[in-house]
């Protein structure tokens, strides 16, 4: 076999087998992100569980599902139009992960306004960090802590779709960056679903 021969098998060896383990710096930098947020929401809930039920006077101030109900319908359906988003993406149809991301971001705009509205409600009752008309403090100061931190990743995630899909029209971004920041968004979608539960659906008024 001749010297060239030998080069060429060389370069197709390379081509064809890369690392065993090998993984995109980028995609493992968000995985490490969402572990790590993980574990600030689970130990936020956690430390809100113990607050609730070691104290008797907790409040049960919701006498209605339906905003937190809308709320979830809304992150939800914003979960799908990223998964179609990425699909696009994927598929080579720029015009239309583009529109799709923006779609997601446009619900997340909407989400965020909504949380907002039921946060004046609540103030306009009288509940703030450290006081409401219900019971002990501490449920506006769980409250607004645990919505709160959830908001801005909400927030966050807005500002980072908005500018990912116009990079991404623009050439300087491809699937794969709209692909990790799908990550982030079902990672804040997932934690909404356990907020639901023990935040809002538990404190319901009787």
């Amino acid at each position: 076999m001749s010297q060239a021969d030998l080069t060429m098998e060389a370069q197709t060896t390379d081509l064809t087998i890369g690392p065993a383990f090998s993984f995109p710096t980028k995609k493992l930098a968000i995985w490490l992100f969402i572990i790590a947020d993980t574990m600030t929401f689970a130990a936020c809930l956690v430390a809100y569980g113990f607050l609730r039920n070691g104290t008797p006077d907790w409040p049960r101030p919701f006498h209605s599902i339906t905003n937190v109900a809308l709320m979830t319908f809304i992150l939800l359906s914003s979960s799908l139009t990223m998964l179609i988003g990425l699909r696009s993406a994927k598929a080579g149809d720029k015009a239309g992960a583009f529109r799709w991301t923006m779609i997601t971001a446009a619900l997340g705009i909407v989400f965020a306004l909504l949380h907002v509205r039921e946060w004046l409600a609540l103030i306009n009752e009288g509940m703030t960090l450290f006081k409401n008309p219900w019971g002990t403090g501490l449920f506006g100061a769980s409250f607004f802590s645990i919505t709160g931190l959830h908001l801005t990743h909400v927030t966050c995630g807005v500002i980072a779709l908005l500018v990912v899909g116009v990079r991404y029209q623009g050439g300087r971004y491809n699937a794969d960056d709209i692909e990790i920041l799908g990550l982030y968004w079902h990672f804040v979608d997932l934690v909404w679903m356990f907020v639901v539960p023990l935040v809002y659906l538990l404190n319901l008024a009787h």
